[in-house]
């Protein structure tokens, strides 16, 4: 199996002659090779931005729609100038998530993609998780970091965790790989 990249920003898949028990398999269950729900985790950073566009694009030659998924984490701790209201600022965090998400959305139905978001609290891997399989999800896009070294140590990859507990598939886009799809798609 190949795929390629087309110049209208499309994902092409060829199947190979040595591919024939993928097509009987795609005969017998008529729900294998489609791709109707796709979840978007996002944290409003380049990166994530970068693994909208893949998601769009794959919705967009698939008649997918797209639910992107903001998780709020707020670290509970107290400084040395005393506690800090976390109510407050889950709100003002949430309502920011709010507003950039339905940017997002706008941007996303003006190509004529269905979107829609969710805004969850907690642990951002397990959330992912979780909502993908609440959500029937069929393709999961997550965007990675790259970081490596004792930054991926110490700050983990939520990426690797979604890819070890995601109910579907999970395609995962990293910042500095060589693009198949067009922003502009």
């Amino acid at each position: 199996m190949k795929v390629k990249p087309t110049k209208s920003g499309n994902v092409l898949v060829e199947l190979q002659p040595t591919d024939n028990s993928l097509i009987d398999r795609a005969e017998q269950s008529s729900n294998l090779g489609k791709i109707r729900r796709i979840l978007a985790p996002v944290d409003f950073s380049a990166n994530s931005r970068k693994a909208v566009t893949y998601a769009v694009a794959f919705a967009r030659q698939f008649g997918a729609s797209i639910t992107f998924l903001h998780v709020i984490q707020v670290n509970y701790a107290y400084g040395e100038l005393g506690a800090i209201d976390f109510s407050a600022l889950e709100r003002e965090m949430r309502g920011g998530a709010s507003k950039e998400l339905d940017s997002l959305l706008a941007e996303t139905r003006a190509v004529g993609v269905t979107a829609e978001s969710v805004i969850r609290e907690g642990s951002p891997a397990k959330i992912i998780a979780d909502v993908a399989a609440e959500l029937q999800t069929d393709l999961l896009v997550v965007s990675t970091h790259g970081y490596t070294g004792l930054k991926h140590v110490l700050m983990g990859s939520i990426a690797e965790h979604v890819v070890r507990y995601a109910p579907c598939p999970v395609l995962v886009v990293r910042q500095q790989e060589q693009d198949f799809v067009n922003s502009s798609s």
